[in-house]
């Protein structure tokens, strides 16, 4: 179990990485782009990424809840993405027992998110601000970074 923990908690942090690419630093404007009629909003992605560990943390206590968030303002959602992510590392990182199987905390919640990161990467270059693309294998991921503090890129490229 502890292998599936520490395996959890580094997908948190190329989550936390990856998920600080995606969304600091965009215009103001991108908050609200919508691709087309009935698409999310940005704002509206990023809401549901931190209600998805929410629910990830209340399905690691064995008391599950889900709701769905009114979608605050972009900066707000910042926060409250990186704090509900670090809540959730922060009980992996714990003794607590773990109430849910770790494949299932994967395939759910935190495999969810990862697409959610890739559609805010491809919808900042629809939008016109994109970000640079990069070599995750080598890039700087640490267990219990989860936060937006992340370290700089080593290989970007265009």
């Amino acid at each position: 179990m502890e292998n599936c923990r520490t395996l959890l908690r580094h997908t948190v942090a190329t989550l936390a990485y990856r998920g600080a690419k995606a969304i600091l630093g965009a215009p103001p404007a991108f908050a609200d782009f919508r691709v087309s009629p009935g698409s999310r909003t940005p704002v509206q992605i990023l809401a549901h990424m931190g209600d998805l560990f929410d629910w990830a943390l209340s399905l690691a206590k064995g008391k599950q809840a889900w709701h769905v968030s009114d979608p605050l303002p972009w900066a707000e959602e910042e926060r409250r993405f990186f704090g509900a992510l670090s809540a959730f590392d922060d009980y992996l990182a714990s003794a607590a027992a773990l109430e849910a199987p770790a494949e299932k905390l994967f395939q759910g919640p935190i495999a969810d998110a990862l697409t959610h990161v890739g559609q805010l990467s491809m919808l900042r270059r629809i939008s016109g601000a994109g970000v640079r693309g990069e070599n995750f294998f080598v890039a700087d991921i640490v267990v219990g970074r989860a936060g937006r503090d992340q370290a700089a890129p080593r290989k970007e490229f265009d």
